[in-house]
């Protein structure tokens, strides 16, 4: 994609499932990425902290409002969601076929870059919410220790959409530190 825009060389911000895509991006193409901003991320299995059995299972729920609901309440606080009706942008596409979410889920699932942060040459940026239990903010310190020079920087009382519900305070977080 990046040659067929034209671009060399270029900063990526990569938040869940797209921070665990940049990991792989930035290790395996090191000349490509020149900074690297990873967002309510984890480096995978067996090294990363999973998600508890109780998220698990209010994402599971067979009544679909209820999971949605459970969604919704992992990703924003209880005063956000009072206060911004929606739409929700985090919620993933609702039209994606069956068999492209099976596979999202998948990729999750086996998603494992311990061995490769490491060979990360790229300044880093590592962001995440303390009240995250999507994906545990026990996370953060894990990539941010794994990949060299690496810095973290946590959000006080944000959850796993912290991008959208502390944008004033994770903009300028991420802006600053790719210096623009």
């Amino acid at each position: 994609m990046l040659d067929d825009l034209g671009a060399d060389r270029v900063d990526v911000y990569g938040t869940s499932m797209g921070g665990r895509v940049a990991q792989w991006l930035a290790a395996d193409h090191p000349e490509r990425v020149g900074s690297l901003v990873l967002g309510c991320t984890s480096p995978g299995a067996p090294h990363g902290v999973e998600r508890s059995d109780q998220v698990r299972r209010s994402l599971a729920q067979p009544d679909a409002a209820a999971a949605r609901r459970a969604l919704l309440e992992l990703m924003y606080s209880p005063g956000w969601l009072a206060t911004h009706p929606g739409p929700y942008r985090t919620l993933g596409d609702p039209g994606m076929p069956a068999h492209a979410r099976r596979r999202h889920l998948t990729a999750s699932a086996r998603h494992n870059a311990w061995d490769a942060l490491p060979g990360i040459s790229a300044p880093t940026l590592v962001v995440h919410g303390t009240d995250d239990t999507f994906n545990p903010v026990a996370n953060a310190p894990l990539l941010a220790q794994r990949i060299p020079d690496a810095t973290m920087e946590l959000i006080p009382g944000a959850r796993h959409a912290y991008f959208e519900e502390y944008r004033a305070v994770a903009s300028p977080l991420v802006l600053g530190f790719l210096g623009v």
